[in-house]
């Protein structure tokens, strides 16, 4: 993901201003949101392992950028595969072709991962496993250039999935929750055009159909796999492993399923992680909870927000977004969260 400055129209949004998830995402408005009354008693849930998460994460990097078409994005992928599959969950690729903004033409492909395929109440988890060709935010010029670790953006949200479907797949049948959950990792994220930091360079897919970023998730929107998929909500991981997380409640999930922003956020304040989890509205961006919600999912958005003037962290599309930044504190709150959320009917 990187800063950039495509925009969508959304008619279920008017008024709200639409930044990019995945180019230039700034807030426009923010707001604060009174925080719930006391809930009732969480229900048991199996504890997530932050280790394992932060080792996912580090695995994934250690590969070298996932960039499509390089060797340690198939790497990458194959192993992403194999995990998934020896938690015994019904896996499956979707592989397509697209062309990037500056004329590239990718082999790329999305993952999806059932547990429990039979229950009729499903849940969405989203994330991103690609990287970003070039660091075109970083704050030396001589790096611009120069693929990323991604280890935040994409490789976190990743892992966390990893370690979820990794402790569900180790419950008794007896202890399982009653919602099946698919592990959906969409390709091509974050090889868009970004308005700011390269108006130098001609976006080709300009003027066309097809928005420079999120390609992954365009592709699975329209051909959705499995065939006419639906979900209860979903939820899209994003950047949500780096050192003082900041998640708040972002637009697009507001307008688009305020019943699941709620929730999630209110189990995240039961559990002690609201310095995480802030009860603050601000501006809606393009990321790929918007080509969900528009394939019919109600989707929130959770990744690292930093403030109205500079809407993402300073490592955002820089070489910093390396395993420096990230923390198991973080990982533990977005990763306990999610897995707690699945047993709260």
């Amino acid at each position: 993901m990187k800063l950039a400055t495509f925009r969508l129209p959304l008619a279920a949004l008017a008024g709200l201003v639409l930044l990019t998830g995945c180019p230039d995402k700034k807030s426009t408005e923010t707001a604060e949101s009174s925080v719930p009354a006391a809930a009732p008693a969480l229900p048991q849930a199996p504890v997530f392992n932050a280790d394992s998460a932060y080792a996912f994460t580090a695995k994934q990097v250690a590969f070298g950028p996932r960039v499509p078409n390089s060797k340690a994005h198939i790497a990458t992928g194959n192993w992403i595969v194999a995990k998934l599959k020896s938690y015994k969950l019904k896996v499956m690729e979707q592989p397509f072709e697209a062309m990037t903004f500056d004329g590239t033409n990718i082999h790329a492909r999305n993952i999806i991962a059932q547990y429990q395929p039979q229950a009729v109440r499903r849940v969405a988890v989203f994330g991103h496993w690609d990287t970003r060709p070039f660091a075109d935010a970083d704050p030396d010029p001589k790096k611009k250039n120069k693929p990323m670790d991604g280890a935040s953006d994409g490789a976190s949200a990743v892992a966390v999935a990893l370690e979820m479907a990794r402790i569900l797949s180790q419950l008794p049948e007896a202890q399982a929750p009653n919602v099946g959950v698919d592990f959906i990792f969409f390709d091509a994220e974050d090889w868009g055009h970004d308005e700011t930091t390269q108006k130098d360079v001609k976006n080709q897919l300009e003027g066309g159909t097809t928005d420079s970023w999120c390609l992954g998730s365009q592709y699975w929107g329209t051909h959705l796999l499995p065939a006419n998929y639906k979900a209860e909500y979903g939820v899209l991981l994003d950047m949500v492993g780096a050192k003082n997380g900041k998640f708040t409640r972002e637009a697009t999930s507001v307008a688009s399923a305020a019943f699941a922003l709620d929730k999630i956020w209110g189990v995240a304040a039961q559990l002690g992680y609201s310095n995480y989890f802030q009860y603050e509205n601000t501006g809606g961006i393009t990321d790929d909870h918007v080509y969900t919600n528009k394939a019919g999912i109600p989707t929130i958005d959770i990744y690292h927000y930093n403030s109205p003037d500079n809407f993402f962290p300073a490592y955002h599309h820089a070489t910093s977004d390396n395993m420096s930044v990230i923390d198991r504190q973080t990982l533990k709150a977005v990763g306990q969260t999610m897995t707690q959320v699945l047993f709260v009917n």
